[in-house]
């Protein structure tokens, strides 16, 4: 991506993101797809606990489309941005969260141990940037990655979606982010494609985990010339809301295809998975 195309070189986050830029977020059925989707992939390499609510984390939230997926997949979450514009959209839209205006390059105003994982989907890259004479970005970027280490759990997962401009800048965050006292590291998924391809940091705090796989890397260990698949790539069945009917067999299909890209051991696929039961007299 060339830079003058960059948002991050055009205006400091809190003056790009206008009323006018906030509306997009709210009225473009796109940018609300693609939010979402990324929103899913996110929670997804938190590797929550099944069935289990937890409080969450949304860092640099925006207009509140990342925590409407939170909220849907039935957690409570606090939502950080340091555009007021954008929080007024996500104020209007009613979303459950608790909303808070802050510089995520000052930190987290948190206490220790406060939440179950951290999410932020578009957002990291910005503290790349110096947008005034006393802005640092490695300084901004330690101050952050060190609160938020406080604010999570042990054991607690964060993932940041981000757009790195070079490796570089990657090398930056993520040093900033182990010096911090993080383990983990980068998730690329379709590393071999120059649309569908996504950064994920996926980072634990307390411990040393496993870092997952990237979607679509499997091809990468294939060398099959001139041939485009993505054996991995996530199949949604769709109803007129967009979602699978909760224990329909095909929402039980996606939830046993997630649980397997965690690592985890699921039953093998049969012709009786998700079948109705006759009702007990």
């Amino acid at each position: 991506m060339s830079s003058c195309r960059r948002p991050e070189h055009t205006a400091p986050p809190d003056v790009f993101y206008n009323a006018d830029e906030a509306k997009k977020y709210s009225q473009n059925s796109r940018m609300i797809e693609i939010q979402t989707q990324m929103s899913e992939r996110a929670v997804e390499l938190l590797n929550l606990p099944e069935g289990q609510p937890c409080y969450l984390l949304d860092v640099g939230c925006g207009s509140g489309l990342s925590g409407d997926y939170l909220t849907d997949e039935g957690h409570y979450w606090v939502g950080v941005d340091i555009s007021t514009a954008m929080l007024d959209v996500a104020q209007d839209r009613e979303v459950e969260g608790d909303l808070l205006l802050g510089d995520m390059g000052q930190g987290m105003p948190f206490r220790p141990g406060t939440f179950d994982g951290c999410v932020s989907i578009s957002a990291l890259q910005w503290l790349c940037n110096a947008d005034k004479r006393t802005h640092s970005p490695p300084k901004r970027l330690y101050t952050f990655f060190s609160t938020l280490y406080s604010s999570l759990s042990r054991g607690a997962r964060a993932v940041f979606q981000l757009y790195p401009e070079n490796s570089e800048q990657l090398e930056l965050i993520t040093s900033q982010a182990m010096r911090a006292g993080f383990s983990g590291g980068m998730v690329v998924d379709y590393p071999n494609s120059t649309k569908a391809k996504k950064f994920f940091l996926c980072l634990f705090a307390g411990v040393t985990g496993v870092l997952p796989k990237g979607l679509g890397s499997e091809m990468s260990d294939k060398n099959v010339p001139n041939q485009v698949q993505y054996s991995g790539q996530r199949c949604r069945f769709k109803n007129m809301k967009g979602k699978s009917a909760k224990k329909s067999r095909d929402w039980i299909l996606e939830k046993k295809e997630r649980r397997r890209r965690q690592g985890r051991e699921v039953r093998a696929d049969t012709k009786y998975t998700g079948r109705q039961r006759r009702p007990h007299f």
